[in-house]
């Protein structure tokens, strides 16, 4: 048993709250404290703050059909005050530590192929409709019965494969794994460093962070992963004003010549709900529209249920407490990304970081939610912490969802296969949803040629059918004559 799961073991019966904060938020019941649910929303929030660099990056790289770019000062403002306003509603609304921000994947849908066929703002009323569509599930029941109809061993794979993922995602992020430069005319498509081997400070910067932080993890301190982000962040600092460094990434660890800069809310409400059908034409948008849900739907499903199993929140039966409002809340923060110009936002698998620091409840959100409202006036000290002292986390994190991987019944192929494919593909495709999408499609494969159709619950065939357009979506949009 991991250490988060001891932190929530216990009696059903609940201490009583000490104060009205604790007995809202459920803090003692849950088995947390005050000083566990700060530190994780620390924790989170810093494992996270690359989005307030990489979401501006990823929009404002891109031209939309008539050549405009968005400004990358306010697409800082609005990525963090939609992180911020929705982070905290999650926190209060759904009470679980899952933070909310811009969703990378959903952002180069929105910057690379929305945006070239219509205006900016037509792009960000699709993202709106997208949304409220979402929101729609959700109030007619659907979106539940969906997560209902998934197979309790089908949902910790997604668990397992989600800690794989953020895992690749830390390597990645802190340049111990790189792409191989397609040039290279090489099969194999990753490696060590960027060269073969590892280079550089930054690169020890991280190494050195994820020893710190597995020595403090195996030692069971208290804050092990927010001290390890603090320790190495000081350490790049030090580093970075010694040595002659090219480039740290997104961010570079120095101290910054201001503190304080003004938020510019020019995007904020600059968009047109239908514009993109009359650019696009009603096809092509409708098509867009559909892959925008099926990302985001099953990318913040995957991401609720592993956290919540990795924070030991799941009941007997593997559901999420208070799911409805949660998937709700979720819906309605892409309809805050659309409103907001900041592309089309959903709950972050590195709020991973903040349940690896004892984070149980939506407390921890006040504290996410807060550095990024901070961050509207105080980016320049707030981005100060390089991925490679973040990264760690990370790795220490994947390493405590992976544990689940011991409650699959790996004998019993029908559900092992899909499984396996579920947690192989999140990796392997950089995908929560093309992961989850693999292994229904296995699972209901595999059932129907085993004779035992009629245990598949009949949403989850419709689902396949979905994740069977989504995979096949260059095929169907050619035979359609969008392309």
């Amino acid at each position: 048993m991991s250490e988060t799961k001891r932190a929530t073991a216990g009696p059903s019966a609940a201490p009583p709250g000490v104060n009205g904060v604790d007995r809202f938020f459920r803090i003692s019941e849950r088995g947390s404290t005050v000083g566990r649910e700060i530190r994780g929303g620390f924790a989170t929030f810093f494992t996270m703050a690359y989005i307030l660099v990489l979401n501006p990056i990823i929009l404002g790289s891109a031209k939309d059909k008539f050549g405009h770019t968005l400004d990358t000062g306010q697409l800082v403002t609005a990525t963090a005050l939609v992180a911020c306003v929705m982070t905290i509603i999650m926190g209060v609304g759904g009470n679980l530590p899952l933070a909310i921000a811009a969703g990378l994947g959903l952002n180069a849908v929105v910057a690379f192929q929305l945006a070239p066929l219509m205006s900016w703002a037509d792009a960000m009323g699709l993202v709106v409709l997208e949304g409220i569509l979402i929101c729609v599930l959700v109030v007619t029941g659907l979106r539940k019965a969906i997560m209902d109809a998934i197979p309790q061993q089908l949902k910790q794979a997604i668990g397992v494969g989600i800690g794989l993922f953020i895992a690749f995602i830390g390597f990645v992020d802190a340049g111990f794994v790189s792409r191989i430069p397609d040039a290279a005319q090489t099969t194999v498509p990753v490696q060590l460093g960027a060269v073969g081997r590892l280079t550089g400070w930054p690169v020890l910067v991280f190494c050195l962070g994820v020893l710190l932080t597995i020595a403090l993890l195996a030692r069971k301190v208290k804050g092990a992963i927010l001290i390890s982000i603090v320790t190495m962040t000081i350490v790049a600092i030090i580093i970075d004003a010694v040595a002659d460094i090219k480039s740290w990434g997104l961010t570079t660890p120095h101290v910054p010549d201001k503190i304080v800069s003004t938020p510019d809310f020019g995007l904020v409400g600059h968009f047109s709900l239908f514009g993109g059908f009359a650019k696009a034409g009603i096809l092509t948008a409708v098509l867009l529209v559909f892959t925008l849900i099926l990302s985001d739907f099953f990318d913040a499903m995957g991401t609720i249920v592993g956290i919540s199993a990795e924070a030991g929140l799941l009941d007997e039966q593997g559901q999420v407490p208070g799911i409805g409002r949660v998937l709700f809340i979720d819906g309605a923060a892409a309809v805050a990304g659309g409103l907001g110009s900041a592309s089309s936002n959903t709950a972050y698998i590195e709020s991973a970081a903040g349940v690896g620091e004892g984070a149980r409840t939506g407390f921890a959100n006040l504290i996410t939610g807060g550095l990024f409202g901070l961050a509207l006036f105080l980016t320049p000290i707030l981005t100060i912490v390089p991925l490679q002292a973040a990264a760690p986390a990370l790795i220490a994190v994947g390493f405590l969802m992976m544990t689940h991987v011991k409650h699959i019944d790996w004998d019993r192929y029908e559900i092992a296969i899909p499984a396996f494919l579920t947690i192989a593909a999140m990796p392997f495709t950089y995908s929560i949803t093309d992961g989850i999408g693999a292994g229904f499609l296995a699972y209901v494969v595999i059932k129907a040629v085993l004779g035992k159709a009629k245990e598949v619950h009949w949403l989850l065939w419709g689902v396949s059918a979905l994740f069977l357009v989504y995979f096949a979506i260059d095929p169907v949009e050619q035979i359609l004559g969008v392309k």
